[in-house]
């Protein structure tokens, strides 16, 4: 008998070292530590989250008001471009009649109307030609004006196609809106980013869900008894956590704002 208690005493004793042995991995406190570790990362992981979403929220604002300042420009430069264009083309109306004029008096001989026209067109290019319609019809208006044969050189000039034929070709009536058309394009641009921050933004909002979900599942953690049902709602939780993370390692940071300069 006795041979037999001592036999089924060892028997106790190697079944509670092998249950020890088993217990040795993620104890208790194993399980504890790690929950609290966690906690404490994902925490501070939904702290910066809620930190870049609310950078990318200010920026989508700024970037949109922005845009708003920049379309109300670039349309007020374009309402300034059709005035100029119309007032440039009643410029060329008005030089053009005057070549008309200095040519039938070339071809009629006439050297009084000949000169007068030529006076004319000089004292009016001078006070009123812009430019880039010199430039577009070949007029140099020092030239033309410094008392130096201004009637030979300008009937040269009329001479040439490019003095009698209309510079508003389309690449030409185009270069009046320039100004207008890269402001309005600056505009587009910032409020494509604004639209990517709004985007951004709500990203990291579903970020910040993410990880709400897991300092819940880790907050529930200590309320079960079982130790294996412990471990699924941290394995969860950890899961959840690890998602999150790598979701959020794919959004671009904010352009600017907080730190980011």
């Amino acid at each position: 008998m006795g041979d037999e208690k001592k036999e089924v005493s060892e028997v106790k004793e190697t079944k509670e070292v092998k249950a020890e042995g088993k217990k040795s991995f993620l104890s208790e406190n194993a399980l504890e530590v790690i929950t609290v570790i966690l906690l404490g990362i994902t925490a501070l992981l939904t702290a910066w989250a809620s930190y870049v979403g609310s950078i990318h929220g200010g920026n989508q604002a700024t970037n949109y008001a922005t845009s708003n300042n920049l379309s109300s420009d670039g349309n007020s430069l374009y309402n300034a471009a059709v005035q100029t264009l119309s007032q440039d083309m009643g410029i060329w109306n008005t030089i053009s009649s005057y070549e008309v004029e200095i040519l039938y008096a070339e071809s009629a001989k006439d050297n009084a109307a000949i000169e007068a026209n030529i006076w004319k067109l000089q004292w009016f290019c001078g006070d009123n030609l812009p430019d880039n319609m010199a430039a577009a019809i070949g007029y140099d208006i020092e030239k033309f004006s410094d008392g130096n044969n201004d009637t030979e050189e300008i009937l040269a000039w009329l001479k040439n196609e490019k003095a009698i034929t209309s510079p508003f070709t389309q690449e030409f009536v185009e270069t009046y809106f320039d100004e207008a058309n890269a402001k309005l394009e600056e505009a587009d641009k910032v409020i494509e980013q604004g639209k990517q921050d709004n985007a951004n933004g709500d990203k990291f909002s579903l970020v910040t869900v993410l990880y709400s979900v897991a300092l819940f599942m880790l907050g529930i953690v200590g309320v079960f008894k079982n130790t294996t049902n412990k471990k699924i709602v941290l394995a969860v939780s950890f899961v959840c956590l690890l998602i999150a993370v790598i979701f959020m390692a794919t959004i671009p940071l904010p352009a600017s704002g907080g730190i980011f300069g």
